[in-house]
């Protein structure tokens, strides 16, 4: 059997979809979508029909490029009103400690932890404790009587939840799971150094700019700005008075985001909104680009301090804004050596605007691997049809709908 996994990233300015298979602990790529979105806004759903066009025509893209139908999609939900909360639950067990009982012990943890008008986002485990042996991971196997468990139950509001299952089951999609964008960016630059750390992973989006706080591989605290790329692009649009699709062809093909490697002498010829044939000097647009981009990174040095007074050991910074050609030179000035830009290591997807949906598949298989669950989203037929033409590698480590999404965490 064939174990492949689809993400859905719904961004307000790209739908990006992402379709792996697990082969040998290594994740491969099959196949990955980028289109421009309509009917989002800041990670909103405020357009049902155009939002189910954009995904429409990204679904499309991706059956095209594999010959199969996609019926199945982890999902993200906006990183807005998220609420953390530590769960703790004990049981005795049967002599082995079994999948069943991981997956009953989640479940006790996150009773009586939820807010009335939140739904359960996704429910982190912290550590296991069996028979006083603290700090186990993974405690499947293992022979004991009295089993412990520590979780982080993270939950958002009900409606930023059900406006995105509700959607794309009006598409014919079953949505198998649901994580947060900020869950995803750090298990796409998970690894064995900042999984012991405290640390930051943050990223910049088109519209808004989420924060996530990490304690030793464990999200405790997270926060969103209402800044973003866009704010880049209307301020090229305004100076040059041209429209925003060419706001954004300067800013990826010719801008810099930073000074100290910008040409004075080379330019970029274009046509602005009267019609007027206009030259941009590469120092003088990025002088532009810098000046917003430091602003960012000022914020974002703020607000990382306003959520936590521990030493921070490392930043992550992801999303479409940080792929801005010298953006690390700006990124060490602010924010200094411990701040870097993310590096998804897995061919076809490198740029930072798939690290949600790559994150998004690693944190599902780990989520399986923890309960001891085998599990596919594409039929037997499909195994058949796939092609097994792999583009790049990664190392891994009830009855209502969200019944069913929930179902394959809880074992229900």
């Amino acid at each position: 059997m064939k174990h492949v996994y689809t993400s859905i990233d719904i961004g307000s300015d790209t739908i990006k979809i992402v379709v792996c298979e697990l082969f040998h602990n290594k994740l491969n790529l099959l196949a990955a979508s980028s289109v421009k979105s309509k009917g989002i806004k800041k990670g909103l759903i405020t357009d049902i029909e155009l939002a189910g066009k954009s995904i429409k025509q990204g679904l499309t893209e991706i059956e095209q490029m594999l010959g199969i139908k996609i019926t199945k999609v982890i999902a993200s939900v906006p990183s807005y009103y998220v609420d953390f909360k530590i769960g703790t639950a004990q049981i005795e067990v049967d002599g082995v400690v079994t999948d069943e009982d991981v997956a009953r012990l989640l479940r006790l943890s996150a009773e009586n932890n939820i807010q009335k008008d939140n739904e359960i986002v996704t429910i982190v485990p912290i550590d296991f404790e069996l028979d006083g042996n603290k700090g186990i991971r993974d405690p499947k196997m293992l022979e004991g009587k009295d089993l412990k468990i520590r979780t982080v139950i993270v939950s958002t509001l009900k409606k930023s939840v059900y406006s995105v299952i509700n959607l794309l089951d009006s598409l014919g999609l079953e949505v198998v799971d649901i994580s947060l964008n900020s869950l995803g960016d750090y298990y796409a630059f998970k690894n064995k150094d900042n999984s012991s750390k405290v640390g930051a992973v943050v990223n910049i989006g088109y519209e808004t700019t989420s924060i996530s706080l990490y304690n030793k591989g464990i999200i405790y605290k997270s926060s969103v700005l209402g800044i973003g790329g866009k704010n880049i692009d209307n301020d090229i649009a305004y100076i040059y008075k041209v429209d925003n699709k060419e706001a954004v062809k300067i800013k990826e093909k010719f801008a810099l985001a930073n000074k100290k490697h910008a040409n004075s002498n080379d330019y970029f010829e274009t046509t602005n909104q009267m019609g007027k044939s206009i030259r941009i000097n590469n120092l003088e647009v990025t002088e532009v680009v810098a000046s917003r981009i430091e602003q960012m990174l000022v914020l974002i040095r703020k607000e990382i301090n306003a959520l936590t007074k521990s030493e921070v050991n490392y930043i992550i910074i992801t999303g479409g804004t940080s792929s801005v050609s010298n953006f690390n030179l700006t990124l060490n000035e602010i924010l200094g050596n411990v701040a870097s830009v993310g590096n998804i290591k897995i061919l076809g997807v490198r740029h930072n605007k798939y690290s949600s949906a790559v994150g998004n598949i690693v944190y599902f298989i780990n989520k399986l691997k923890l309960k001891g669950q085998d599990y596919t989203m594409i039929s037997e037929d499909d195994n058949i049809d796939l092609s097994p033409n792999h583009k790049g590698i990664l190392n891994i480590g009830n009855e209502s709908m969200l019944g069913k999404v929930f179902g394959y965490f809880f074992n229900d």
